[in-house]
């Protein structure tokens, strides 16, 4: 398998670190792809990706995946321990319900933040908009604050026990360093957790 990963990039480290965590990282061949350089436009890449998406997995089948839940979710599959989707199907549902929640009410708003203010972004999000990105702040932040409220009485963001969506919350508050913000310093809940999943070490190799 051939996994194509843009170092630092919040998707790609969200499956490099899912691997991680199963201990798995060893078992798919990684090839570094820039997004700043803009690799992930090229045509040889968009052979691979027609979306020119990062990250991308290829099986030894030939069979492309793009997307990085799914991209997980085909890993969960493969290398089933430790389960970190759901044993049952109230596990599932409620991991998936808060890394949904983390995926499109934080994350997504972060990034429309960052993609519109942020000057190293400007050629690739062509033309950037104020508004957009004060909308994206605005609900992030709304969002970190109620991640906060919900780990006050939880260890772990879904199911008591880690899980994916850990891992998406713990790339996405490491990713918020781009816009010189820390909402794991910010509140205490959230920095308690973040602190617990440092020492956890799942992220660091």
């Amino acid at each position: 398998m051939r996994l194509y990963h843009s170092p630092q990039a919040p998707n790609p480290e969200r499956v490099t670190n899912f691997l991680k965590a199963k201990g798995k990282l060893g078992e798919v061949d990684v090839v570094e792809i820039s997004i700043m350089k803009q690799e992930h436009k090229t045509d040889d890449y968009r052979k691979v990706s027609p979306f020119s998406q990062v990250p991308s997995l290829v099986l030894n089948d030939g069979t492309t995946l793009t997307e990085s839940r799914a991209i997980c979710t085909y890993f969960e599959g493969i290398f089933p321990d430790p389960n970190l989707m759901g044993a049952d199907p109230k596990e599932k549902a409620l991991i998936e319900m808060w890394d949904r929640r983390i995926e499109l009410m934080f994350f997504i708003q972060f990034a429309g933040w960052f993609r519109n203010s942020h000057p190293m972004m400007a050629p690739l999000e062509v033309p950037q908009s104020p508004e957009a990105a004060a909308k994206g702040e605005k609900a992030a932040r709304a969002m970190a604050k109620r991640l906060d409220a919900h780990l006050a009485t939880h260890d772990f963001v879904a199911a008591d026990r880690f899980s994916i969506a850990d891992i998406t919350l713990y790339i996405a508050v490491g990713f918020a360093r781009v816009m010189k913000w820390e909402p794991h310093k910010e509140f205490e809940h959230l920095g308690r957790w973040h602190a617990a999943m440092t020492e956890r070490g799942f992220a660091k190799g």
